[in-house]
C-alpha cells in the first residue's frame, strides 16, 4: 500500500502505467492492486489538482455553514464538487466529517485546516495556494 501512496503523492492519482509497473515489480496481479486502489476512498484513479480542498459536511460544519461554503467553492472554481479544474490547479471534495468539529466548519486545503472558514475567507485561501504556485514557478 505504501507504493501507491508514493505514486499518489508523485502524481495526485494512480495511472494505470505507473499501477502497471507496481504489478510488475512486486509480482502481483493489476487486479487486485485496482482492487485497493478503489477500497480506500484517498486513492483516485483519475487526476487530482495540484491542491486538494476538502469540505467537511459533518453536522456540526453542516449547522454552521459548511454547505454554503461548498456552493462558493463551486462558484469560485466554476466545478461541482468531486471535479478537478480545467488547469488542474485544484480538486474539491466534500467528506462526511472529519473529526475536527470543534473548529468547524473545517475546510482542509493539502494538509492545512484553516480554522473556522468563512464564505468571505474563501478568496484569501484560493489567493494564497495559486500565490505558492506563481511563487513556485519563479524558481
Amino acid at each position: 500500500m505504501s507504493i501507491l501512496q508514493d505514486i499518489q503523492d508523485e502524481y495526485h492519482y494512480l495511472p494505470k502505467e505507473a499501477l502497471e509497473i507496481a504489478s510488475k515489480t512486486l509480482n502481483i496481479p493489476l487486479i487486485d492492486i485496482i482492487g485497493v486502489a478503489t477500497f480506500y476512498r484517498s486513492f483516485s484513479l483519475k487526476p487530482k489538482g495540484k491542491h486538494q480542498i476538502v469540505v467537511c459536511m459533518g453536522t456540526a460544519c453542516h449547522v454552521r455553514g459548511a454547505p454554503k461554503i461548498l456552493e462558493e467553492f463551486e462558484r469560485k472554481l466554476n466545478i461541482p464538487c468531486g471535479e478537478t479544474t480545467p488547469d488542474g490547479e485544484f480538486s474539491l471534495e466534500s467528506v462526511a466529517c472529519l473529526g475536527c468539529c470543534a473548529i468547524g466548519p473545517v475546510v482542509v486545503v493539502d494538509v492545512n485546516y484553516p480554522a473556522q472558514t468563512t464564505i468571505r475567507k474563501i478568496d484569501s485561501i484560493l489567493k494564497k495556494y495559486q500565490k505558492k504556485e506563481k511563487d513556485n514557478e519563479g524558481k
